[in-house]
């Protein structure tokens, strides 16, 4: 579709059929879940484990065929946890596995199909072992990673870094760089002259950004019948 026919309406009731599924189905499944957050089509969003945990305003978009998946193991050795912080951004298709500690730091970006994990999984030589080595990953705050990138067991990132799309992040990063490749290096540092805009500046206030956006849907839709929409589904055609 080029143009999204939904009335504000139907927009409005599918919004609460979501925070609804959050509220009864996912929230129950976390140690904590701030207040403030978004969950796109939460069905698609798994949760496995416990010890996972959400900060505030924290937004996950999911896809049918892209879910969010979050899942920690409990071994002979401990057992793992997850924690996404206040502002963070979880694309579709994004992975997190963790059986010792895996941390999303505030205001934090990961891009669609990234994959975050802090164990092998396997033994190296005793290949049926489970878990392996693990490490604890920690993304400080204001950090992003691209599409398709993986950081493996015990990478620290340092706040604001970039990883670039479809990076293997295998060693610690500093602060404030932008690292690609396979392994990821450094190929250049930030500019301290240029300002940094955080999800925190734009979602602190979450009340007041929500009443915005809803102002500015009602006026989006205004013109969005449910007659017109239903066709533009059954018999769709170039304007739609």
């Amino acid at each position: 579709m080029r143009h999204d026919h939904r009335p504000y309406p139907f927009k409005r009731l599918q919004g609460a059929a979501e925070k609804f599924w959050a509220d009864h189905f996912i929230d129950p499944q976390l140690e904590s879940m701030g207040a403030g957050g978004m969950i796109m089509k939460p069905w698609y969003l798994k949760v496995y484990g416990a010890g996972i945990s959400f900060g505030e305003a924290v937004h996950v978009i999911t896809a049918r065929d892209r879910t969010v998946r979050l899942t920690t193991w409990a071994h002979d050795a401990g057992a793992g946890r997850i924690q996404v912080m206040d502002y963070a951004l979880l694309c579709p298709g994004v992975r997190i596995d963790s059986a010792t500690s895996v941390t999303i730091g505030k205001s934090t970006m990961l891009a669609a199909g990234a994959y975050i994990t802090d164990a092998d999984w396997h033994g190296i030589y005793d290949r049926p072992r489970p878990i392996g080595k693990t490490a604890a990953v920690c993304l400080s705050e204001n950090v992003w990673i691209g599409d398709g990138a993986t950081v493996c067991k015990g990478v620290t990132i340092g706040a604001n870094t970039i990883v670039g799309a479809g990076a293997v992040v295998t060693k610690s990063l500093p602060a404030n760089v932008i690292a690609a490749g396979n392994p990821a290096v450094v190929v250049r540092e930030l500019d301290p002259q240029e300002a940094l805009r955080r999800r925190q500046e734009l979602l602190q206030d979450h009340e007041n950004l929500n009443r915005d956006i809803d102002l500015l849907e009602r006026a989006l839709r205004k013109d969005n019948g449910w007659l017109n929409w239903l066709r533009s589904i059954i018999a769709p055609g170039r304007n739609d």
